[in-house]
């Protein structure tokens, strides 16, 4: 039975890989050539002026694009070439930790069934309020930030022909860690399945997802995304939705919940270097993925139960 477990895993995860992997290559080509053309400092210069806002000097725009763009390392290589403030720093971390990878992980969202405006109202509506909030209530980290360890230097590839190498050096590379840590997961689900083990995980976190708003066969979803990431945790719904019938509500709740506070280790651990107070940043993603998820299905209850009396099916026309 073991082996056939592994080989249903293997099956189920190449499935995965080549249909996450075919919206996480072209993109991050796309993404990684446009930092060779005059389009990211464009983004730079108009997005600048806004910045004040959210308590940001106008270069502060330059690890926001990248981060939204590429992901949080390019972030941070942003981030040590500027001289920034405690404050900008932990507020630019917040931000970023709500809204980054939106190209790659928006896109395997939709894989899912999640809705566009969902995924990006959340996401960005999410680092916008905090980064205005944070500003408003802390009136401290005022002195300048001390780096870690970390350095920015890069050698930058020269010619066309090596930028659109490197570039796709970048995309082969991010799809086989996809393939390396989305196989080994399915495989490890699908023996937990036909050992019956998920059962009794499942029922572990049943009063967490009914807490939520969700029903259980939800809980491996929300498990597989707070560990690994957004990217991954789609990957394990897409074969939730496929073998465990998870709604369309389910999927939106989950998503909900995973945009604002997914990968918990390794998106918090990496801005540590950056001498930012990690902890309370963790705190604020928890909290703030609690609070949203139960607001959003509290509204989506009353509005099915409204529709229901209706004699409308809510959930379909969603």
């Amino acid at each position: 039975m073991l082996l056939n477990s592994v080989k249903q895993g293997i099956m189920n995860g190449l499935h995965t890989t080549w249909t996450l992997g075919k919206v996480i290559f072209p993109v991050t080509l796309i993404v990684s050539l446009l930092q060779y053309t005059p389009v990211l400092p464009w983004l730079f210069d108009k997005l600048a002026p806004c910045m004040s806002v959210f308590g940001l000097s106008g270069e502060a725009a330059i690890p926001l694009v990248l981060g939204n763009l590429l992901n949080l390392y390019a972030a941070i290589g942003g981030i040590l070439t500027l001289e920034l403030t405690v404050k900008e720093v932990f507020i630019i971390a917040v931000m970023l930790s709500f809204s980054h990878n939106l190209l790659i992980e928006t896109g395997v969202a939709l894989k899912s069934g999640v809705k566009l405006w969902v995924v990006l109202s959340v996401r960005i509506g999410l680092a916008l309020v905090a980064a205005f909030i944070i500003n408003l209530v802390w009136p401290g980290g005022s002195e300048m930030v001390q780096y870690g360890l970390i350095t920015a230097n890069e050698t930058a590839p020269v010619g066309m022909a090596a930028i659109f190498l490197a570039g796709l050096q970048k995309a082969v590379l991010g799809t086989l860690q996809l393939a390396m840590i989305v196989i080994p997961l399915m495989i490890g689900i699908q023996i937990l399945k036909d050992l019956k083990w998920l059962n009794v995980f499942t029922g572990w976190m049943a009063p967490v997802t009914r807490g939520l708003g969700m029903n259980e066969n939800t809980a491996l979803v929300l498990t597989a995304g707070l560990i690994f990431g957004l990217a991954y945790g789609a990957g394990v719904l897409l074969q939730a939705v496929k073998e465990d019938g998870v709604s369309k509500k389910d999927a939106t709740l989950a998503f909900i919940f995973l945009v604002a506070c997914h990968a918990v280790v390794e998106d918090t651990l990496i801005f540590v270097p950056l001498g930012i107070p990690v902890f309370p940043l963790f705190i604020i993603r928890l909290c703030t993925a609690i609070a949203l998820t139960l607001i959003v299905s509290r509204i989506w209850n009353r509005m099915e139960l409204a529709a229901k009396r209706k004699g409308i099916t809510y959930e379909t026309k969603y």
